[in-house]
């Protein structure tokens, strides 16, 4: 057990000198081997000394995480991307289009240095965050930060500093508390492939369509549960699962509501219901409202909303305590593709068809 400490960091005046020294201490633990929760645009991210094989062994340690499962590492300048990996010529145009950005870069490694963050790969995953704390944390460690998710491995992302505390107080030496994450999901990750074409490995903030107005072809889909060994996060293993069983409702919303309302009444289980906001009026009149917890991750047209709340949506149930969760399928273009994948990743693969 680790005596974590907490750091809150006022995110809107970064360059003020006693936040700078809250993020040089940190930063100093980084450089020296040691672990640091921090917020990104995305998710909190749970950082490590990507140069350091200890520091990266215990990423995998505090998480739980498989061993084979890849690391992201996180740059604070661009220019250190092509220090440590070779960029094709299309991924030189997405580089100039969208970084510093939610987006991670799966490149061959220019040597053996980041080896630790991708055991047995001769690529690595990079990316440079957008979000200011982050950047400046990573600028100060003067490392390459090797960094996933800051939670236990397979329960859902963290988007505020209360979910990261809950998973990893006591196996961490520092977590900043900053405001809660802007995207809500994790970076959209792509490799490329010799023809110059890009394989999406993991949807997200950065779409399909975002990449074709910089020039990319996107290649066929694989499947990647049959790749050995993954090349990026999010590609092997059931990920973002809440602590109870988790089904995807595919229907239309009458099928939904009639399931959802027999539920309540034929079973004793405290029932979670992941919607959108269209449906909440269904419920208002509900005489075992004590039986169901609702929760609305936005409108059924705002994609980016429900992509921000989904993460949080699924800690809530955690912590109000559920037996069981049914969620509504969400839309499977543009960011709803990304809503879409860590739902069914969470439920895994669980959908009932209605």
């Amino acid at each position: 057990m680790i005596a974590t400490e907490i750091i809150k960091i006022d995110e809107k005046n970064i360059k003020n000198p006693e936040e700078l020294k809250k993020l040089r201490k940190a930063a100093e633990i980084i450089k020296n081997g040691g672990l640091v929760v921090f917020p990104t645009e995305t998710v909190y991210g749970l950082g490590a000394n990507a140069l350091d094989a200890n520091a990266v062994k215990k990423i995998y340690e505090a998480k739980g995480r498989p061993p084979d499962n890849p690391l992201i590492v996180h740059v604070a300048n661009i220019k250190d991307i092509y220090k440590y990996a070779e960029v094709t010529k299309t991924a030189e145009k997405i580089i100039k289009k969208f970084m510093p950005a939610p987006l991670t870069l799966v490149l061959k490694k220019k040597d053996k240095s980041l080896d630790c963050a991708s055991p047995g790969l001769d690529t690595v995953a990079v990316r440079m965050p957008e979000n200011n704390t982050a950047k400046k944390l990573i600028g100060l460690a003067g490392v390459p930060v090797a960094a996933p998710s800051a939670n236990l491995s397979g329960k859902p992302s963290p988007t505020n500093a209360e979910h990261a505390i809950k998973d990893l107080n006591g196996k961490v030496d520092i977590i900043i508390c900053g405001e809660n994450c802007e995207i809500g999901l994790e970076s959209t990750v792509i490799s490329f492939n010799s023809d110059e074409s890009v394989n999406i490995l993991r949807s997200g903030y950065i779409t399909r369509e975002d990449l074709y107005t910089a020039g990319a072809r996107i290649a066929r889909q694989k499947n990647a549960d049959n790749l050995e060994p993954p090349r990026s996060p999010g590609m092997k293993y059931t990920h973002y699962s809440p602590d109870a069983p988790l089904y995807v409702l595919s229907g239309d919303e009458k099928n939904i509501i009639d399931f959802i309302k027999k539920e309540i009444y034929n079973k004793n289980n405290k029932t979670g219901f992941l919607c959108f906001d269209e449906f909440l009026e269904y419920f208002e009149d509900n005489k075992n409202i004590a039986l169901i917890s609702i929760i609305s991750i936005g409108p059924k047209n705002n994609l980016r909303e429900q992509a921000k709340n989904l993460f949080d949506a699924l800690n809530k149930f955690n912590m109000i305590g559920v037996d069981i969760i049914y969620s509504v399928e969400p839309e499977k273009t543009g960011v709803g593709e990304a809503v879409y994948n860590r739902l069914i990743k969470a439920a895994g693969g669980k959908i009932i068809k209605l």
